[in-house]
């Protein structure tokens, strides 16, 4: 593995994100001096947190899958996430309702699910889901040290025997076509492809290894953190303080100061010089690029994936038929992805992600009172209506969702609102995302793997790159490698076993019978530092 040369006894991370936040701990456990560098004026980047009247918003992720990576980042340093954060595991994960009007609960318990399954579309769904999920098992093994939880220097890497376990597999077909081999139920088919849209691709171009993220959604369990998403980040840059770090927060970075290719120091908006011996970047690709003075030349310009309309809202009523997720899906879909990834155009019969934090922490929201956060996946800038067309597009698509979640069940939706923000490609472009989208660049295939942008910065020796852009990708479990492989690239430690935490111990010895992640059991939170704004320009900080 090819690492950062020179000395690299003080590294400043520029972006307090969960790429960022990782990448700090892991240095800060093989005794690196770490300054932490933040434009908002406090960690999370995309996972952050938004204050409307009296109700507090997650901005980001909803969904928290594989704690154990969370959990080595805290064990760097000889934490643990047990101690500083209380997760609470959702039964169901999901709640998908289709336009026919049956609904499905989504378990990952394995036995739960073929009952559900059973009682959905009968015995032989009920036998193809127990083949799907032991092939999804299967893959998830397959892939995961080799191609997932790895630094590429070079496409000769895949070389090696699990690339065959993968194709053996079924790795390189047609997402939708290999999920079709073990169910025949289209709604079913839908819940384990879906999850293709967080890596940017249709389910019937998406390789069917991408169904690795599939398997952490829907066996290998979903949490949620009390205090919402956002007390993840707090708790790691809590411990990142605790470990020795400076943060640095309301702190832009503006420049790098490089001399015989290497960066000396990072320059922030303020004037102040910060002397550094390395540099991890984990804000938006684009910006990186920008702070760097260039761009990798690639033969063909980067593809990002879909963009998405959120509205939260915070209401004076919920409605009973919703679970913490719901999945509430449009008659459509093939046509859907079309539309998302081709002609650029909205959803004309949308499938929504509807999810309601205070199902689990009511302390979120005033007495009697409830979060609705709804996401509206939309075509990005690149391929759909241009940032600028969203000034006028958004209200007039706000209404839109709204009338439709009536149309869908949520009776009165409209008149139960008391607080809301709209987020569109509008506020993504101001908040310094490529092509309007918070996904950044897709998962295609000539984007994935050694094929995606390094996180290696040729002519440079001692900068390294982070975050959903660079390896391994988009989503909470994949960023949280990608600080870690960061932290990789400036030690040169490859597999370090991190100072033993209680969870850590626990799950190496549950996962060494069971491929699945061992849940943290729940604690006291500690104390967090005062929550952020929402960010409101460009900027480092990880957007994942």
């Amino acid at each position: 593995m090819r690492t950062v040369t020179g000395p690299t006894d003080h590294v400043v991370v520029v972006g307090a994100g969960l790429s960022g936040l990782a990448c700090a701990l892991h240095l800060l456990g093989a005794g690196r001096k770490v300054t932490l560098v933040e434009r908002d004026a406090g960690p999370g980047g995309q996972a952050g947190r938004l204050r409307l009247g009296d109700y507090l918003v997650d901005t980001g992720p909803t969904v928290l899958t594989m704690p154990h990576l969370a959990d080595e980042a805290f064990a760097a340093v000889g934490d643990s996430l047990a101690r500083r954060v209380e997760l609470v595991p959702l039964h169901p994960a999901y709640r998908a309702g289709f336009a026919d009007g049956s609904w499905l609960d989504v378990h990952t318990d394995g036995e739960a699910m073929e009952a559900e399954v059973r009682r959905f579309a009968g015995p032989a769904e009920a036998a193809g889901y127990r083949r799907l999920r032991h092939w999804l098992e299967r893959l998830y093994r397959a892939q995961m040290r080799r191609f997932i939880d790895t630094n590429f220097d070079s496409p000769f890497q895949l070389a090696h025997p699990d690339l065959a376990r993968l194709a053996a597999l079924g790795g390189f077909g047609r997402l939708d076509g290999r999920i079709g081999r073990f169910l025949s139920d289209d709604r079913l088919r839908r819940v384990f492809s879906f999850q293709a849209l967080y890596a940017g691709v249709a389910p019937a171009r998406a390789l069917a290894a991408y169904a690795v993220i599939a398997y952490m959604d829907t066996v290998a369990g979903v949490w949620f953190p009390k205090g919402g998403m956002h007390a993840l980040p707090r708790a790691m840059a809590d411990a990142a303080a605790h470990a020795g770090a400076e943060l640095r927060w309301s702190s832009e970075v503006s420049g790098l100061e490089r001399t015989a290719g290497r960066v000396r120091a990072v320059r922030l908006a303020s004037g102040e010089r910060i002397a550094c011996d390395a540099v991890v970047l984990t804000c938006e690709l684009s910006t990186a690029h920008r702070l760097l003075g260039r761009a990798p030349v690639r033969p063909v310009p980067l593809r990002h994936s879909p963009s998405a309309v959120i509205l939260h809202a915070g209401t004076d009523r919920t409605w009973p038929h919703l679970a913490h997720h719901t999945l509430s899906f449009g008659a459509a879909w093939e046509r859907t992805f079309d539309e998302l990834t081709r002609t650029g155009t909205l959803m004309s019969d949308p499938s929504l992600l509807i999810t309601r934090p205070t199902a689990h922490d009511a302390s979120l929201a005033p007495p009697g009172r409830h979060l609705h956060y709804v996401l509206a996946p939309c075509p990005n800038t690149a391929v759909g209506p241009s940032a600028a067309a969203w000034r006028d597009l958004g209200p007039r698509y706000r209404d839109s969702l709204v009338a439709e979640l009536e149309r869908r069940g949520l009776d009165g939706f409209a008149d139960s609102i008391e607080e809301e923000s709209l987020v569109t490609p509008l506020d993504w472009t101001a908040q310094g995302h490529a092509a309007g989208t918070p996904f950044s660049v897709s998962h295609t295939f000539a984007q994935t793997g050694p094929f995606r942008p390094r996180n290696l910065v040729r002519g440079l020796d001692n900068v390294v790159l982070a975050g959903c852009g660079t390896t391994p990708g988009v989503g909470v479990p994949t960023v949280l490698i990608s600080g870690k492989l960061a932290a990789g690239r400036v030690t040169g430690e490859r597999d370090r076993t991190p100072r033993t935490s209680r969870m850590s111990r626990t799950s190496r010895t549950s996962r060494a019978a069971d491929p699945r992640p061992t849940a943290p059991t729940a604690s006291t939170a500690p104390t967090t530092p005062t929550a952020p704004t929402a960010p409101t320009s460009a900027g480092a900080h990880d957007p994942s």
